[in-house]
């Protein structure tokens, strides 16, 4: 999980946990043929999800919304992650996604190049590494706000990418943080015997269809938990 985040959101008055932007990667290895999805599980002390199963992911950092990309998103990847929000919210959060691969795993998500200037803090082991963060290839597939009463909530969107698009060895994990352990390229026949948080759930639901009907997705799924009364939207 990165540094806290500058952009913290009220949750609405009927919580006093503020709202954090968030993003997830689902890395999906083997699509074709036997899908896995790359996960790990969280720590017993965790003070958010503990011992759950879960994709790589965490909130926003300040610093994100600077970092230089080596591609832009897509455009309908980028108006669906702004709906609702500031539109330079889009890149913030596909570095996010990357940036929170790079600490809980390892693995790299960029091409090669030089920075244009020092990185700044949580990405240095990632520049150091040679290369530009680059969403290519990633499709933006889910979002969810946690509803009221949890310890933290978050405003999340969820990234769906293959394996191919990394840029190092999709086994290798020697250089991740301890935020997760047993990581793992998960069946996606067999994941549901996992410890998973319920949204991850659906969402890998939404991920089975995908595979099966194609990408990129038409519409993406709102799962809005910031009042009471939970919403479910589809960002056309």
């Amino acid at each position: 999980m990165g540094e806290t985040d500058a952009r913290l959101r009220p949750s609405g008055g009927i919580d006093d946990q503020p709202i954090r932007d968030a993003a997830t990667v689902i890395v999906v290895r083997d699509a074709a043929t036997g899908p896995r999805v790359l996960m790990g599980q969280r720590g017993e002390s965790a003070a958010f999800m503990p011992n759950k199963v879960v994709f790589p992911g965490g909130a926003v950092d300040a610093a994100d919304g600077d970092v230089p990309l080596a591609c832009p998103l897509s455009p309908a990847c980028a108006r669906r992650l702004t709906a609702e929000a500031d539109p330079a919210l889009a890149g913030a959060l596909a570095a996010a996604a990357i940036r929170e691969l790079w600490e809980e795993t390892g693995l790299i998500l960029g091409r090669p190049g030089a920075w244009p200037g020092p990185a700044p803090k949580g990405w240095r082991g990632f520049a150091a590494s040679g290369h530009l963060p680059s969403p290519e290839g990633f499709h933006f597939i889910f979002r969810a706000i946690t509803p009221p009463g949890r310890p933290r909530r978050f405003d999340a969107r969820f990234f769906l990418v293959e394996a191919e698009a990394l840029a190092s060895d999709p086994d290798d994990f020697s250089r991740a943080e301890d935020e997760l352990s047993q990581l793992q390229w998960i069946p996606l026949a067999d994941v549901r015997r996992f410890n998973l948080p319920f949204i991850t759930e659906v969402v890998l639901a939404e991920v089975s269809q995908l595979i099966r009907g194609g990408l990129p997705p038409a519409s993406v799924p709102f799962f809005d938990n910031r009042d009471r009364v939970s919403r479910f939207q589809r960002l056309a």
